[in-house]
């Protein structure tokens, strides 16, 4: 049943008037959705929209909805699936996202790819960490050169901090549960995160890099009004 703003499946109720309202559509978090619910609501949000983001989604419910829509695509490190119908137009300039190490590169992949998937440019760096702070600081223009930076790191989480300290752009930090056992799944790099002496650092959950993107995304479209 469609009514105005939502199309009721009994199960779920699709918000198709998202992107009216906040700019971008709705997005499937297939966490624990079975995949007949996932291509339910993808088709749901395809009668409106020109792409679909399933985050948190997993390769059986990918089969589900290519079954529905041929041209979908599975991500398999960032655990999305994606339709780009018709691909939303590229916004000017460009969105980093970096990473401290290769374990990282999952959530790092899934805030990229839901940049990608909303029109943004990425610039993707990874294994940046500061065990390493030359690498770092090899890449600092590219940083600079960017509208906003997400930086993903495990551990004890002190990259956003190096990062904030080196150049002038926002940092949405996002820490992961990547870490041995006194890195209790994720809290000590957050905890890390939140008391950055960096200025200008904002921290999303652990292993939130969808929830980053989308901050980032929002961020970048503001730029684009200011330019």
């Amino acid at each position: 049943m469609t009514t105005e703003g939502f199309t009721d499946l009994g199960y779920a109720r699709v918000d198709t008037d998202r992107r009216r309202r906040c700019g971008f559509a709705e997005v499937i978090f297939g966490l624990r959705k079975t995949p007949e619910q996932v291509a339910g609501i993808a088709k749901a949000i395809m009668e409106k929209e020109p792409v679909l983001l399933v985050s948190r989604g997993t390769e059986e419910q990918w089969k589900a909805v290519v079954a529905l829509f041929p041209e979908a695509k599975w991500h398999a490190s960032a655990c999305c699936i994606t339709i780009e119908r018709t691909p939303l137009p590229k916004l000017e300039g460009t969105i980093a996202v970096v990473c401290a190490g290769t374990s990282d590169l999952s959530v790092a992949d899934e805030a990229a790819l839901t940049l990608e998937i909303f029109g943004n440019r990425v610039e993707r760096i990874a294994d940046i960490g500061v065990a390493g702070i030359h690498r770092l600081l090899a890449v600092r223009d590219r940083l600079e050169a960017a509208n906003v930076v997400i930086v993903v790191a495990g551990m004890e989480g002190a990259l956003p901090s190096a990062v904030a300290g080196l150049i002038s752009k926002p940092v949405i930090a996002v820490p992961t549960s990547v870490g041995y056992g006194a890195s209790f799944g994720g809290v000590a790099a957050l905890l890390g995160m939140l008391n950055s002496c960096g200025s200008g650092v904002t921290v999303v959950n652990i292993d939130n890099g969808f929830g980053a993107a989308f901050a980032a995304a929002q961020i970048n479209r503001l730029a684009q009004r200011a330019g």
